[in-house]
């Protein structure tokens, strides 16, 4: 099993092997549809992972669930199908803090392309971000939905810790929680010194109203300007009405109405099932959910009419939080 030292060697391709070629394509084409939209030049994904071979880079032991192979490769070839320019990858909780497969897809896509957003722990040192940083990382993910927190004081440290760890770094603090933790962590969430990132409709359930208690604290934050709103993973916020998730579509549109300056959009590809299963294994490879990136792009149209709102949330805004060059 490769180091930490020697992971993080291999994904900027250092003294310890050189520089690896592009991996074959393993994953299935999630583009059903063909892409209707109107894609500006420079827009972004700003929410995807990859899954390379294993045996490279070795998953996290403690993991809840098993990803199949997706590799850089597959990547850029769903860039391609969806016309997009620009790609954020987030590490995702099966690496732990070993960034290494995702610094690799980073280094391989070109720092054209691609961005991405780590996972830390308290042991990182300030040589490892800076070495992260040259490479693309523009931000951290503190995970407190499959991270095993459940108390809000105990987050709110890990919130102070993370933002010390990254002071002074044009970085970003992604932070995945469910909105009770939000709203019990909005004053310190509107006092960190960075922007705020939320994943994922910040947690919303599109099969409740509006009105569900936790999503007036994200609105107003990103009224504020104190957060960003990834509007990512529809089938995430509902599991029901695949391909179009009516039921999300007006949190789409509350959150672009509080905010459009603070929205970005992503497919959360490759949609691994990482939800549990009776039966399976964390270390069983879990199939990919029936998601069609196709549509969910091209419905973005029906989410935010307005041709300019939508370049700021495919291109502006991603280009501002990410450090992207304009378009």
């Amino acid at each position: 099993m490769l180091s930490r030292r020697e992971g993080l060697a291999a994904a900027l391709g250092l003294a310890i092997g050189g520089v690896p070629e592009l991996a074959r394509a393993q994953a299935a084409s999630t583009v059903r549809s063909p892409v209707t939209l109107d894609v500006p030049p420079g827009a972004c994904d700003c929410h995807t992972h990859v899954f390379p071979d294993p045996a490279k880079f070795p998953m996290f032991g403690g993991r809840i669930y098993t990803p199949p192979l997706a590799t850089a490769d597959d990547l850029l070839a769903l860039q391609k199908a969806l016309k997009l320019d620009r790609v954020v990858l987030v590490q995702p909780s099966v690496y732990g803090t070993d960034n290494s497969a995702h610094l690799d897809a980073i280094r391989q896509l070109g720092p054209q392309r691609a961005r991405g957003v780590a996972v830390i722990g308290p042991t990182t040192s300030a040589a490892e971000l800076d070495a992260m940083h040259g490479v693309g990382m523009r931000g951290i993910r503190v995970n407190l939905e499959t991270g095993g927190t459940t108390d809000p004081a105990v987050a709110k440290g890990q919130l102070e810790t993370a933002a010390k760890q990254i002071a002074g770094r044009p970085w970003h603090m992604q932070v995945y929680a469910r909105l009770s933790f939000i709203e019990a962590l909005k004053e310190a969430l509107s006092g960190l010194p960075m922007p705020v990132v939320f994943d994922h409709f910040a947690g919303a359930e599109a099969s409740q109203s509006l009105d569900q208690a936790g999503f007036a604290a994200v609105t107003d934050l990103v009224k504020a300007g104190k957060a960003y709103v990834k509007i990512s993973g529809a089938y995430r916020a509902s599991r029901e009405g695949a391909p179009d998730y009516p039921q999300v579509a007006a949190f789409a549109k509350a959150l672009v109405a509080a905010n459009p300056d603070r929205i970005v959009w992503g497919t959360d590809w490759p949609h691994p099932d990482s939800y549990p299963t009776p039966g399976r294994k964390a270390t069983d490879t879990a199939p990919p959910l029936a998601v069609d990136d196709g549509r969910l792009l091209n419905i973005l149209a029906e989410w935010v009419p307005d041709a300019g709102t939508r370049k700021k949330i495919l291109v502006d805004n991603p280009a501002r939080l990410y450090g992207f060059p304009a378009a």
